[in-house]
């Protein structure tokens, strides 16, 4: 006979002060087969003998749920700790992290929602357990590699491996060409999902009436043409992670769909009446800042709420402009190996002109700069002459004689008015408190004409309102 399966101890501290919260928890944990789990008071959890602890914590505990998991990770460092957050208490996961929690998951969720986590946390499944993953024992990172010394970036990817341990959903902002489908990528390549599938779908290149279809799939006869079933993109991140990309060109229908999904991690294939599970991590990511498009009713407060959970924004380019000589270096090396060409560098001339540009494209701008100067050049060393900016090259070759660094007229001079736009136009939001109105009366422009400026520059004018 074969033997039966082992049984897990789990030790539940509850220290929320909804009186519904206990109940439902323990309706889920009584339905996962192999476990045994008691209510534990917060002062004996870390002593009893058990496999991981749940701490059930609303938004009135979470001081107490911080000085928790701080006992302990002291007595007991690699025991796994899930937190069941009640209510608001969605907004302190950043804090529970930080204290030593190794997942969470909201209520209300679902055994379909709890069980994987659980799963992973006991051990029992063949994933690397969350718990592992906390302490560092992470699988080999083989996503694409993070270029940056900048202390804005370094703040940012500083977060991506706490991120990286738990297996909640992360919301990834910032600008066109920021690289969030890289940060993307490494929090999927560091975290216990590594070995599973990593899908990626840009929301916005997908006709809305085909959006359900292909997140979700259809089965064999759903709608005319349909002469076979298909799977969706949650089907094939199956114990992976899912990118959606560009989340706020979803539909007001998707948007609802997504939301009821990510709550329950269970879906319809279109044409179906047969609900699936899903053991996948969603990643969304939005180069638009949602909290306004919900205030503008472009996007669901809900489904915002759902996703802002745990957030990661990217600093722009002009941000981290320290980092534009490491970026142009690694990028000139891959577009000269693909050209078949060695060796290469920069010269100070075409560095400087890299380094002033304000890069309203960030980081993919300043990629398809180099490439478009490898592959009109025919040289390795890049000079100021090569680098096309704004449509504008410079020509003048600055090929290491004196005085031969320095730009040609044109290119100095568009240099020069390039900078002087830029500082005019800041001074101007700064004296109007960024008001655009005013600003475009001072600077005795039209709205649209001063508007253009601000698309060209990549000014935001949010950033001088008081």
């Amino acid at each position: 006979m074969p033997s039966p399966p082992p049984a897990y101890k789990i030790a539940v501290v509850c220290l929320a002060a909804d009186a519904q919260a206990l109940p439902a928890l323990a309706r889920l944990l009584d339905g996962i087969p192999a476990l045994h789990w008691h209510c534990a008071a917060a002062s004996d959890a870390p002593a009893v003998a058990h496999d991981a602890v749940l701490l059930l914590v609303d938004a009135a505990a979470t001081a107490s749920a911080c000085a928790q998991l701080q006992a302990l990770r002291s007595s007991r460092p690699a025991l796994p700790a899930l937190v069941v957050a009640a209510g608001p208490a969605v907004c302190a996961f950043e804090r529970l992290l930080a204290s030593g929690a190794t997942d969470f998951v909201c209520l209300p969720a679902g055994a379909a929602e709890l069980l994987p986590r659980l799963r992973r946390l006991l051990g029992m499944a063949d994933a690397v357990p969350l718990a592992a993953a906390a302490a560092g024992a992470l699988p080999a990172a083989s996503g694409p590699a993070l270029i940056g010394h900048s202390a804005a970036f370094l703040r940012a990817t500083a977060r991506i491996p706490r991120l990286a341990a738990c297996d909640a959903g992360v919301l990834i902002l910032g600008e066109t060409g920021t690289g969030k489908e890289v940060c993307a990528q490494a929090i999927h390549y560091r975290s216990a999902r590594a070995a599973g599938p990593w899908v990626a779908i840009n929301c916005g290149a997908i006709p809305q009436e085909l959006v359900e279809d292909e997140l979700f799939g259809h089965v064999r006869g759903a709608y005319t043409h349909a002469h076979s079933a298909r799977n969706g993109l949650v089907a094939e991140a199956e114990h992976g992670t899912l990118l959606l990309d560009e989340v706020d060109a979803l539909p007001p229908a998707a948007q609802a769909k997504l939301l009821r999904f990510l709550q329950d991690k269970q879906y319809r294939q279109v044409g179906s009446s047969t609900l699936r599970q899903a053991d996948v991590r969603v990643i969304a990511a939005s180069n638009q800042a949602l909290d306004r498009l919900v205030q503008r009713g472009e996007f669901r407060q809900d489904l915002y709420f759902r996703l802002n959970v745990l957030t990661l924004t990217l600093p722009p380019l002009r941000e981290r402009r320290d980092d534009i000589a490491e970026l142009a270096g690694h990028f000139l090396a891959g577009a000269l190996r693909e050209a078949g060409r060695h060796g290469g560098g920069l010269t100070p001339g075409a560095l400087r002109r890299l380094v002033e540009h304000a890069w309203p494209g960030n980081v993919r701008e300043l990629q398809h700069t180099v490439e478009r100067a490898v592959l009109l050049g025919s040289g390795t060393l890049l000079q100021a002459c090569d680098i096309e900016l704004d449509g504008v090259p410079a020509s003048a070759p600055d090929d290491g004689r004196a005085g031969a660094d320095d730009e040609c007229f044109r290119s100095a001079k568009a240099r020069v008015v390039q900078l002087f736009e830029r500082d005019y136009i800041e001074r101007a939001l700064q004296a109007s408190a960024g008001n655009i109105a005013n600003a475009a009366r001072m600077a005795q422009k039209n709205r649209r004409a001063f508007f253009e400026l601000l698309r060209k520059h990549a000014i935001d004018a949010e950033r001088f309102r008081h």
